[in-house]
């Protein structure tokens, strides 16, 4: 041990281990140590010198051959014997070398502020048993490097100018052989001899001048108003016009941009082509006259546009908007990125690209990055690989990095899917270009992420009116006096005389009179060009909602013979399929619904409908937590093979031509899952999207994006979109959290027709819905409180006959009370109707009647007014299972039916975890509802 650390002993080991598979086969190690261990082998004479006990080499390891050192017994390829000593440091170079592959990124000078210390990258030479006495003296290890044999002086600058520079490379700890080598190749052979052209350096100059001059623009014109500057990060605006050019060129047809709001309003105008007047209009405060709803702040807009890049391709380049949640967007993007890969593309993921754009902070301490990275490699979410880049200012607001994670680098999260991160200097623009099109490349070729890391800083606060010197006064004492990277580049560019200063300075000052000629136009009120979003073409196929639209469901009836079709499918399993017992006489319960009694059940109505959109040509995506059986076991949407697991879906096998019904089971996550579903229904509107919560309660961890998203969205942004949530929802004495789905949430948040809540009581009724979906020609999203035991109960079912005519039914009357004699009318939703429907019925009960509301927003007033018009001398009286501070009631109130109420007493919890006393509660609802 006096001759190696700790660490050296531990890598040799690892060559050691190298040369072992080596020996059996050579091309199961990397090309560069198959060319080491060619060009060095130890010599006979070393391991007899060693005596095969070298360092405590084990009897085993002497047996075959090789010392613990990484020595070989055996005849030496080498024209004379290598002594002992050369033949350690050889190892220990090679040790040395791999180090730097590792860690070496802790050494690398990526802060443009100042020098990181204390990451102890272990890369010193007295770490491998070497010293500089050894500098000028020629190791083979210099092959790994694919410089050939060289001096350890020529290998360490080698090792530094590559891993030690201004880009820290952590990529070691993939897994997968070929995509490790496939990076290092690239890294090592192009890091040494990157060197932009002259057109790509004017390039460079031109896109950094246009968001210094752009942000300065706005600094003087706008005193004080809120952008959230890229002042510090503009190298962004290069690094994504070389991304969006690398993938052009690559072959890629689209790329959907998602970030937060810091640096918006540069990528809106220098990446995606939006009109400065436009811009400028924003922050004077006018209203665009073909807005719909209520809009947003300036740097939360999205937009879409056909980019030509500086190769003269053509790439259609969109940004989804975004609210305040800084990463709330990212689970959107990549829905929308997978249903453009499945439609447009027909699965080809190289044709279409997801970026998302991080803040340092948000990337580290949002937990829906985490969510999202584990949905990469999922078969139901992947997206082919999403370049991460991340503006890494190293604040988050006001507080410091080393308050804002544990983790050495904000980028870590990357290493749970084996991504590869690049670190680097955000002052060095090239650098950062050499990052992105390496990114990309590595995108293309093994559909998976990549994280791009630029620490850069933040000129301002977190935003323009924010004083920073409060809480970061030594870090903005030395931004104050930095250099934007712009001048930086510049003056390097004139010194290596790669530009003129002429030059530079003209760019600037023609910038400069564009930016301000458009906005004279704004101030005189010219005409603006204003392009309303719209993230696919099929969207101006449809229209917005009117309240019209709303008194009266479209017919969503399907011809009987289609039915017997899908139906066939839904009781037919492949020859030699083997199901379980249990799910044999599933199939056998659906064909004697479907063949005898034509008296189907909620399960039955819902697979009949996704059936018969597939047989429309229109794709049917369902995804949630063990939705494929479903959480209550009543879909069975996939069977599995009882001894071998295969699976078989029947609905993709309907008829020759049918759209594939996509259901997954989701990862355990809900916020990332319905972002993702939210999102893949944005792109396309043909599809009928749902997202299933296992129970109703779990849209709790959705709450980000059912509020800025589902429900808020459209007036926000113009975006319709017609995503379905199923929320499991009735009291059966399972506690608190599996009773109640929280409907009152939805119907606060509703207003001016932004979305549909409705809790459906038949299998029929759930049919039409669903099929109305799109039927409608607009879309809004869905909300339905589905039941659990009502999946079920023998009362819960429908006349086949009901699926082939009529519509959904906003209102359900009572069809047993004699209206003449009707004291009572119980106005009610949901699985609580069976419940008074019981009482009813063993009563006969003929002089209270029981009215559904099977859609509560947007409420059915003409079709409630015309059903209660005959009861008009009875009493009218809401029923709910849920407590009177939940549900329904408050909701009623808000809109005008003022009606006494029946229900459990207002609760803190949503429900009692004692099924004795939810039984008694249960019982004194329905007691007092026919009192």
């Amino acid at each position: 041990m006096d001759q190696y650390s700790y660490i050296a002993n531990s890598d040799a080991a690892y060559v050691d281990q190298l040369y072992q598979s080596y020996k059996q086969d050579p091309q199961t190690v990397d090309e560069s140590w198959q060319q080491f261990f060619k060009g060095f082998e130890f010599s006979l004479t070393y391991g007899e010198k060693a005596n095969g006990t070298h360092n405590g080499e084990s009897a085993e390891a002497k047996s075959n051959g090789v010392s613990s050192n990484g020595s070989a017994n055996g005849q030496t390829t080498a024209t004379k014997p290598v002594d002992a000593s050369h033949a350690e440091k050889e190892v220990s170079v090679a040790s040395l070398i791999k180090a730097y592959r590792s860690r070496g990124h802790l050494l690398a000078k990526t802060n443009p502020l100042k020098e990181r210390k204390n990451r102890q990258p272990r890369v010193d030479l007295p770490d491998y048993a070497l010293s500089e006495a050894d500098l000028d003296t020629v190791f083979e290890s210099g092959k790994l490097l694919g410089i050939g044999p060289a001096t350890l002086r020529v290998i360490m600058e080698s090792l530094r100018k590559i891993y030690a520079g201004d880009i820290g490379f952590e990529y070691m700890y993939i897994r997968e052989l070929d995509v490790k080598n496939w990076l290092r190749n690239k890294i090592e052979k192009e890091a040494l001899v990157f060197m932009p052209t002259s057109d790509e350096k004017k390039r460079i100059l031109e896109k950094l001048n246009e968001a210094t001059v752009f942000e300065n623009f706005l600094a003087t014109k706008y005193l004080g108003q809120k952008r959230f500057s890229l002042e510090g990060g503009e190298v962004t605006i290069p690094a994504l016009d070389t991304i969006i050019s690398q993938a052009a060129d690559m072959g890629v047809e689209e790329v959907m941009i998602g970030m937060a709001h810091r640096g918006r309003l540069n990528v809106l105008a220098n990446i995606l082509g939006k009109s400065y007047e436009s811009i400028f209009d924003g922050f004077e405060g006018n209203v665009p006259e073909q807005v719909h709803g209520d809009g947003d702040v300036k740097y939360h807009l999205g937009y879409s546009s056909l980019t030509e890049t500086k190769s003269g391709k053509q790439i259609s380049v969109k940004l989804a908007p975004n609210p305040s949640h800084l990463e709330a967007v990212n689970p959107v993007v990549e829905g929308f990125v997978r249903a453009q890969a499945d439609e447009e593309y027909k699965g080809d993921f190289t044709k279409i690209m997801p970026i998302l754009i991080h803040g340092d902070a948000a990337v580290a301490g949002q937990g829906i990055v985490y969510e999202v990275t584990q949905m990469a490699k999922l078969a139901g979410y992947t997206t082919g690989g999403t370049v991460h880049f991340v503006i890494n200012n190293q604040i988050g607001f006001t507080t410091d990095f080393e308050d804002a994670r544990s983790s050495i680098y904000c980028s870590d999260v990357a290493k749970i899917i084996d991504a590869p991160i690049f670190h680097v200097n955000g002052d060095d623009p090239e650098a950062v270009i050499f990052c992105a099109k390496l990114a990309v490349e590595f995108r293309e070729k093994f559909n998976r992420d990549v994280f791009i890391d630029m620490v850069c800083y933040r000129r301002y606060g977190h935003n323009e009116a924010d004083e920073p010197k409060f809480t970061q006064p030594t870090m903005y004492n030395i931004i104050e006096k930095h250099q934007n990277p712009r001048e930086i580049y510049k003056e390097l560019l004139i010194k290596r005389g790669d530009v003129d200063a002429e030059l530079a300075t003209r760019m600037d000052t023609e910038f400069k009179k564009q930016l301000q000629d458009r906005l004279d136009r704004v101030k005189q009120k010219a005409e603006i060009p204003y392009k309303p979003l719209r993230l696919d073409r099929d969207w101006a196929e449809l229209r917005f909602s009117e309240p019209k639209d709303f008194e009266k469901s479209p017919e969503t009836g399907v011809p009987a013979e289609v039915l017997q079709t899908i139906g066939k499918a839904l009781v037919k399993t492949p020859e030699g399929f083997k199901p379980l017992k249990q799910i044999d006489k599933l199939l056998k319960d659906r064909q004697t619904m479907l063949t005898d009694t034509k008296l189907v059940n909620w399960g039955t109505a819902e697979l009949l409908a996704y059936g018969s959109l597939l047989l429309d040509g229109k794709p049917v995506r369902l995804s949630g937590q063990d939705v494929q059986r479903g959480t209550f076991s009543h879909r069975h949407a996939v069977l599995h093979d009882a001894e071998t697991n295969l699976s078989y879906s029947s609905l993709d096998f309907i008829e020759d031509g049918q759209q594939k019904f996509q259901i997954y089971n989701s990862l355990l996550s809900e916020y990332g899952v319905l972002g993702f579903e939210y999102g893949y229904a944005m792109a396309n509107p043909q599809a009928l999207v749902i997202w299933e919560a296992q129970f109703g309660d779990f849209s709790n961890g959705a709450q980000l994006i059912i509020d800025q998203f589902i429900a808020a969205g459209e007036s926000k942004w113009g975006i319709q979109n017609g995503v379905t949530m199923l929320l499991p929802h009735g009291y059966e004495g399972q506690g608190p959290e599996h009773s109640n789905a929280r409907p009152e949430r939805y119907l606060q948040l509703y207003a001016d027709y932004n979305m549909v809540v409705a809790n459906v009581t038949t299998p029929a009724n759930l049919f039409h819905i669903m099929r109305r979906q799109l039927a409608w020609n607009f879309r809004k999203p869905l909300v339905i409180m589905s039941p659990k035991s009502l999946l079920r109960h023998p009362k819960c079912i429908s006349p086949l006959e009901d699926l082939t005519k009529g519509s959904f039914q906003e209102i359900i009357d009572d069809s047993y009370a004699q209206a003449k004699k009707v004291k009572r009318v119980l106005l009610c939703t949901g699985k609580i109707y069976y419940d008074l429907l019981e009482k009813q019925q063993a009563d006969q009960r003929d002089d209270v009647a029981i009215v559904r509301l099977e859609q509560l927003a947007p409420l059915p007033k003409n079709q409630l007014d015309a059903v209660l018009d005959q009861y008009k001398k009875a009493e009218l009286i809401w029923v709910q299972e849920e407590p009177e501070n939940m549900g329904y009631w408050s909701y009623l109130l808000r809109i005008g039916l003022t009606l006494p109420i029946i229900s459990r007493k207002a609760a803190a919890s949503p429900a009692t975890g004692y099924p004795k006393i939810h039984t008694q509660e249960q019982a004194d609802i329905v007691r007092r509802a026919f009192e």
